[in-house]
């Protein structure tokens, strides 16, 4: 719609300035007319300098430019399996205490939950007995030692008093790891102090993303706690096709956006490239570390991305200068009868806008665009054009407008 509000203001503009030179037209059409090679094809349209001067239209030639070339792909946001946990209970039991919320930052062992089961005494009370008998056994052995040394004791009671020992210095070694299980010191508890519940840590440092439990409810060993996810380790996967590959390496940068919310730009670099294809595709892996703040990031997000490629000296033009036409990209050439008459007017610099003389014809030629940056687009022009054609390098968009509305072969009245 506005595309049609712009052309019907363009238009309404032309006419008022066509009515205000009316008489100069006419001797310009007259004079036209008696130029050889001046008659209107098919795919062109005339403007008047006035006409020209109206809506801004500037007159320039292709240039050689250093553009920098990219390639878009999709991807996903990724953090590596050894910074996620799961975080579950080594023993069944009842919840206690939920210590931590979504959202909730934690260090790498800090206590998450805790759980209370009757079980939890049993254990350091059979370690705490297991301690007493191992220090009745030590004696026991020591004894038959000294007897049998002083040849007053036999050797198979030796032999029974040091295996009862080593049984018992086993299930002390048990239980001590059963109470390390618990997140409990074994020299705490052989001190007498005993815990009726257990404490749930966090393995790893990072951002609680979830809960799975309430105060009250039974936990079995399978049970999720809790989820920490480390953000600090976030990657990138960028599913990139197979043809696009040898234009990728090591330590390039990508700049990416959210899909789903593109108004900030995150920045990441490759580390390392798949040698697979994914999921029967003719797309691989590539896989990114992402840089700097990764604020608003989350594992599972959608993203967009540009991999800024070598720079390239190609022909290129303004962006102002294409305009699509019915699903086609076309420029605007300054026809070779305009182009004499400029030359005799004394012509003008390759890189700067053209002071317009009399009247001047365009005809437009289909291209097929490249690389964009930095304001220009490059393009093949796809037909034969002079190397110093001159084109509208500015105010295309009002070119097509009025050639579509004139038919694309009339002369301006």
């Amino acid at each position: 719609m506005r595309s049609y509000l712009n052309a019907a203001a363009l238009l309404l503009l032309l006419a008022n300035v066509q009515c205000r030179t009316g008489t100069k037209e006419e001797a310009q059409k007259h004079q036209a007319a008696a130029i050889p090679g001046h008659e209107h094809e098919e795919g062109t349209v005339t403007f008047s300098e006035a006409q020209l001067k109206a809506v801004g239209i500037q007159i320039g030639h292709m240039e050689n430019k250093q553009l920098t070339s990219s390639l878009k792909a999709n991807g996903i946001l990724k953090v590596p399996n050894q910074n996620k946990a799961t975080i579950n209970s080594l023993y069944s039991g009842i919840v206690q205490k939920i210590l931590v919320e979504p959202g909730y930052h934690v260090k790498k062992g800090q206590v998450i939950a805790t759980i209370a089961n009757p079980e939890f005494i049993q254990v350091q009370s059979d370690y705490l007995n297991t301690l007493s008998q191992v220090r009745k056994a030590e004696q026991e052995a020591e004894r038959q030692r000294m007897l049998y040394e002083g040849n007053a004791g036999a050797l198979k009671n030796l032999q029974a008093a040091e295996t009862e020992l080593r049984t018992l210095r086993n299930m002390k070694a048990m239980y001590e790891q059963q109470i390390r299980l618990m997140g409990v010191a074994p020299a705490f508890v052989s001190n007498g102090n005993m815990i009726s519940e257990l404490s749930v840590r966090s393995p790893i440092a990072g951002t609680v993303s979830k809960i799975g439990v309430e105060i009250g409810a039974f936990v079995s060993t399978a049970a999720l706690i809790a989820e920490v996810i480390d953000n600090s380790q976030l990657h990138l996967d960028l599913f990139v096709y197979e043809q696009d590959l040898a234009k990728l390496n090591d330590r390039q940068t990508i700049h990416f956006t959210l899909t789903n919310n593109p108004g900030r730009e995150y920045d990441a670099r490759i580390f390392s490239m798949g040698n697979t294809f994914e999921d029967e595709t003719k797309a691989v892996s590539i896989h990114a570390k992402v840089l700097g703040d990764k604020t608003g990031l989350i594992d599972g997000m959608s993203v967009t991305a540009v991999v800024s490629l070598d720079q390239a000296t190609v022909k290129a033009v303004p962006n102002e200068a294409i305009v699509t036409d019915k699903g086609k990209d076309y420029i605007f050439v300054v026809t070779e009868a305009d182009t004499e008459e400029a030359h005799d007017h004394g012509g003008a610099h390759a890189h700067e806008p053209e002071t317009i003389q009399g009247s001047y014809t365009f005809k437009k030629v289909l291209v097929a665009r490249g690389t964009s940056d930095v304001g220009y687009t490059e393009i093949t022009v796809l037909g034969n054009l002079p190397e110093h054609a001159r084109i509208v390098t500015k105010g295309a968009f009002f070119v097509i407008a009025k050639m579509n509305d004139t038919g694309e072969h009339n002369h301006a009245h």
